[in-house]
């Protein structure tokens, strides 16, 4: 069998600033000149990396539509690489999420809104922000597949489960983390490290976790943006806690072996998962939970 070719992706460890677009636009343009001058073909932003993590309360000033003109240059600049940024998105109807935007070859090609709001310790999305409704995928080549989830959807393992069955054979984590986020007796850079590793090795899924450095307030951003294989061994890893790119190769024949070894896919009981949640819907009295969504 043919060697599959090798897909470099990068993850973009940046300092937004705060409610300021047109100064963070101009850092990413500069930083997809610089990715793909370097042959990535998939490059991640971390979480709100156009907005900055606290911005929840600018959301009228700093919100943008699938149409405004900063999501046309960002396309029109990413060119053939695949190119994943965060946003305060305002959706049809005046509806406004903490959204992922990707584009491609000068278009918007796919979204993917937070579905789970972190709404504890120092963080308030739901105050701010509607969930998403959807667990999607997109390919980025004929062999990977992109399963995309924002920050507090990955401490959810049923959405990276739903990511994992609809095919996804890589997965990209844009997070905003302060190791103040949650409370003084919880690790976020620890438990980060653990929760990433532990989605690559179950799934055999190569992760690409881009984090964003810097500060607002009391929150401090730890950085260590990194990507980890299919057997949940990290290949790169920033370096400090500095602006930078993490550049890795994903092996998509590595991938092939960390499946057969361990087929978590393959092995899946879909119709357990069903039956089980309906049965739960039914025992705490909301039979048509699941039609309702």
């Amino acid at each position: 069998m043919t060697r599959a070719s090798p897909h470099k992706v990068a993850a973009a460890q940046t300092n937004s600033r705060l409610a300021d677009v047109q100064g963070n636009l101009d850092d990413h343009l500069a930083i997809i000149d610089e990715a793909r001058g370097k042959g990535v073909q998939t490059l991640l932003f971390p979480e709100m990396s156009l907005t900055g993590h606290s911005a929840g309360p600018d959301t009228l000033d700093v919100a943008l539509t699938r149409a405004d003109p900063v999501i046309q240059r960002l396309a029109e600049a990413a060119g053939p690489m695949t190119t994943m940024f965060g946003l305060i998105e305002e959706a049809p109807a005046a509806q406004f999420h903490n959204s992922m935007f990707v584009v491609r070859d000068g278009r918007l090609v796919h979204i993917h809104r937070k579905l789970s709001l972190a709404t504890y310790g120092k963080l308030d999305d739901g105050k701010h922000f509607g969930p998403g409704r959807f667990v999607e995928t997109l390919d980025l080549d004929t062999r990977w597949r992109a399963g995309l989830l924002i920050c507090n959807d990955l401490w959810n393992p049923a959405l990276v489960h739903l990511a994992a069955l609809h095919g996804a054979t890589c997965l990209f984590a844009p997070i905003s983390s302060a190791r103040e986020a949650v409370g003084a007796e919880f690790d976020n850079p620890g438990g980060w490290a653990l929760n990433l590793r532990f989605y690559a090795m179950t799934y055999g899924m190569p992760v690409i976790m881009a984090n964003r450095v810097g500060s607002e307030g009391d929150l401090t951003f730890w950085g260590g943006s990194r990507i980890l294989d299919a057997f949940g061994k990290t290949v790169a890893e920033a370096e400090g806690e500095a602006p930078q790119l993490v550049i890795a190769d994903l092996d998509y024949d590595r991938l092939r072996k960390a499946r057969y070894l361990l087929p978590t896919v393959r092995d899946s009981n879909l119709g357990l998962i069903l039956r089980e949640t309906h049965r739960l819907a039914e025992t705490i009295g909301i039979p048509d939970m699941l039609r309702s969504e």
